[in-house]
């Protein structure tokens, strides 16, 4: 069956979309995505694949195995397809498969397509285990980093914001430009939900945070109030 997949992949290919997306997604040599490699199809085309098929988890590592970016986004696509499908003992299965392989889902893409989806929500039925992000966001890998402050999407679209701050607190010393963005971006959508929430955790945290991760907080402020909060000036 996967090699069905695969087949239909090869066949959308596109070598200039390829070229492409080496460049946007960095995987020259020292570049957050070093060895990630593209077949050049488009996210939809993809998904659209991935409906024809109900891969058990042994396929889908092969896919995760892959060192071709679309081959593990494809993976992905049919985890959290079975996930929203299956019952709460195949949900863990597929949980702790996630999180086994953590380290190859290793874009920014790959990550913010599939950690709501499988880690976030099942996280939300069984809030014993949230430890576990807070151990991701310790970790000196930086797809796991994001992966912990990614699936508190998850939390905040239900209104739950403690994990989310909890976890971007936890993250604010971090150096790596991806994990500012990450955590700049779910900030924002925690003032979607609570504007005084992201005031009061900016405030606290101003001189501690990096400045991307100010900038993409603050995006939907109102432009006078953007200003002022990027000099730190909270009158």
């Amino acid at each position: 069956m996967v090699k069905n997949l695969i087949k239909d992949l090869e066949e959308s290919a596109d070598k200039m979309q390829a070229e492409s997306l080496q460049r946007f997604f960095k995987t020259g040599k020292g570049e957050y995505g070093e060895g990630d490699v593209f077949l050049g199809v488009k996210v939809p085309i993809q998904r659209k694949i991935c409906k024809k098929y109900d891969l058990p988890l042994a396929e889908n590592q092969k896919l995760l195995n892959s060192n071709i970016h679309e081959h593990r986004l494809c993976a992905l696509f049919c985890l959290t397809k079975n996930f929203k499908k299956s019952n709460n003992i195949e949900q863990g299965e597929i949980f702790k498969f996630y999180l086994d392989n953590a380290r190859k889902i290793n874009n920014w893409d790959l990550v913010d397509l599939s950690a709501p989806s499988i880690v976030g929500e099942y996280l939300i039925e069984h809030p014993e285990l949230k430890i576990i992000l807070k151990k991701l966001a310790e970790s000196d890998n930086l797809w796991e980093k994001r992966i912990a402050i990614i699936s508190t999407y998850a939390f905040i679209k239900k209104g739950m914001l403690e994990d989310a701050l909890s976890i971007s607190c936890s993250l604010l010393n971090d150096k790596h430009d991806i994990i500012h963005k990450a955590v700049g971006w779910m900030l924002r959508e925690v003032g979607k939900r609570d504007i005084g929430a992201l005031e009061c955790f900016i405030r606290s945290y101003y001189h501690n945070m990096p400045r991307t991760t100010l900038r993409y907080s603050i995006e939907k402020f109102p432009e006078e109030k953007r200003k002022k909060f990027l000099k730190g000036d909270f009158t």
